[in-house]
């Protein structure tokens, strides 16, 4: 085939949500009934002999949360999936706003209990920002939850999009009868599921079917309704909307029960983009251009505790990738040839020879590759958007044993390179500092440096409360402020220069007091492009 054939049949796409919505469940099943695994794992069950093929850390399994993105790539229906599972809870919001940059479209899970949620807010925020196209997938209606119809109007309203029904309910909780496809006027019957794919799914054909209605009764009574009423009210689907991220396609279901994963699946394939053009700082680069271009959006240590890994997550944005072929990092200008190059099924990996736009592929990483570098064929290329925020919470870090040094200061490096927690090493010298936007952050961090390095540690609180990266136009100065205040800078992992305080006074003083100081919220990659618009 052709890049441009390979390119339409790539789907690449993240599922997002507020925490404990079904998400991960949701993610277990679509690559159930893409024939990726054979039995599901047991996301909720904190001493189940299964989890999760998307959670692979240890703490992931012990609390039944995920705390990092995973990667699987999946085959349906002569489509190549690769899917994204990110973290709901929001201390880890920063590294599902970098995957959000690696994506085509979102998969956006609702709790129809609770609505939408905080955590959905801020999400759908990023993809509004980059124009991504949604789907989305009301879940656990084999619940007592929200009328279907106050749940499309919320979404509207809170998300301002338009939202398009292509299943409906019949009835919620106990009453759970099923869902009817809108395009197919059929509804399919609903029968608990299991971790197992069982192919006998009952279908009934018609909205105005007298067997349906002998069935269900008053359930599907109030359905028919809300379904005349919304067929008459309801927009109509445009694909256009849709890819401009004006409509959202709306799907009802169970994702425990396996109710409702087949619609969803369906419709990634159907109607969620193929890999799109890109834009870089020096210009717009088309997917099927027959160069090589890439993007680093994830570092992830010890996916195999054993080998002491680090692998480079690198979305392909042009051209073909050949194992060997020499590629150039942008950013140092040096040349790289990975030869042992992988696929994911999360935390299992398969060399591959060749993977085209749209493709996440896995390169070993001994710190050649940051996060947000480029990789091309010689281009000088830089994409752009990749986000790290500006900590919120400080601690430092106390050995319990002082003979692990060494053990604590090469976790928390490629900690640090990986994006899990933020690491500043003080401008006069001392213990490194650590930051994160959230406090389970730190928590994550002290149970891998234990569980991955060996490292018994006591995390302490700091007395910084903010931070802020620094630039000038003019050298001299901003050395001149570095020095001047040496005792609140630190450098970042790309030796980034930071403004540290401790409370908000001492930052606007150096604002007034360094008029050609620029100090700023957010950071892009390790060529330090930032938002001017975050500027304080």
């Amino acid at each position: 085939m052709t890049i441009s054939q390979e390119t339409a049949r790539r789907r690449t796409f993240a599922i997002i949500s507020h925490p404990d919505a079904g998400k991960t469940t949701l993610t277990e099943k679509l690559l159930l009934f893409a024939g990726a695994i054979q039995i599901a794992g047991s996301v909720k069950a904190r001493k189940a002999s299964r989890h999760a093929t998307s959670d692979w850390m240890e703490i992931e399994k012990q609390r039944g949360i995920s705390v990092a993105s995973s990667v699987m790539q999946i085959e349906y229906r002569d489509c190549i999936i690769n899917l994204l599972d990110t973290p709901g809870h929001q201390d880890f919001s920063e590294d599902t706003y970098r995957v959000l940059t690696a994506v085509d479209a979102a998969l956006m899970v609702i709790d129809a209990a609770n609505g939408v949620e905080a955590q959905t807010l801020r999400l759908l925020e990023v993809c509004r920002a980059r124009n991504t196209p949604i789907l989305t997938f009301v879940n656990k209606m084999d619940r007592e939850v929200r009328p279907p119809l106050d749940l499309l109007d919320e979404i509207e309203r809170a998300l301002r999009m338009t939202t398009i029904p292509f299943t409906w309910p019949i009835g919620m909780g106990r009453n759970f009868h099923g869902v009817y496809d809108l395009r197919s006027d059929s509804m399919r019957v609903f029968h608990p599921g299991a971790d197992r794919l069982i192919n006998n799914d009952e279908i009934i054909k018609g909205l105005d079917n007298s067997e349906i209605l002998l069935r269900f009764g008053d359930s599907y009574v109030c359905a028919q309704q809300e379904i005349e009423l919304i067929r008459g009210a309801s927009s109509v689907f445009d694909q256009t909307d849709f890819l401009a991220g004006l409509q959202t396609p709306v799907f009802f279901g169970s994702a425990i029960n396996n109710f409702g994963v087949q619609e969803i699946l369906d419709a990634l394939v159907d109607l969620a983009p193929s890999p799109q053009s890109r834009r870089a700082i020096q210009r717009e680069v088309k997917s099927d251009e027959q160069k090589f271009s890439g993007v680093v959006f994830k570092i992830q240590a010890n996916m195999n505790p054993s080998h002491r890994d680090r692998i480079a997550f690198v979305r392909i944005c042009s051209g073909k990738f050949e194992r060997g072929m020499t590629l150039r990092v942008v950013r140092s200008n040096k040349d790289i040839r990975p030869g042992s190059v992988v696929s994911f099924l999360s935390q299992r990996r398969e060399l591959l020879d060749v993977a085209h736009p749209g493709d996440i592929i896995g390169i070993p990483n001994h710190g050649t590759l940051q996060l947000g570098d480029t990789l091309t064929e010689g281009e000088n290329l830089q994409f752009t958007g990749l986000p790290f925020f500006a900590p919120e919470i400080f601690q430092t870090v106390e050995l319990m044993d002082p003979m692990r040094s060494k053990q604590l200061k090469l976790g928390l490096l490629q900690l640090g390179e990986e994006g899990a927690i933020q690491v500043f090493r003080p401008y006069t010298g001392g213990a490194l500092l650590l930051g994160a936007v959230g406090a389970l952050q730190f928590e994550v961090v002290a149970h891998r440096l234990k569980y991955e390095y060996g490292v018994e540690s006591r995390l302490v609180s700091a007395k910084y409360q903010m931070a802020r990266w620094i630039t000038a136009d003019d050298p001299d100065e901003l050395k001149r402020f570095l020095d001047k205040n040496a005792h609140r800078v630190a450098y970042d992992a790309v030796d980034a220069p930071t403004f540290l305080a401790s409370f908000p006074a001492e930052l606007s003083v150096a604002q007034e007091n360094w008029g050609s100081i620029r100090f700023h919220r957010l950071r892009e990659h390790a060529g330090l492009v930032f938002q001017t618009h975050l500027n304080e």
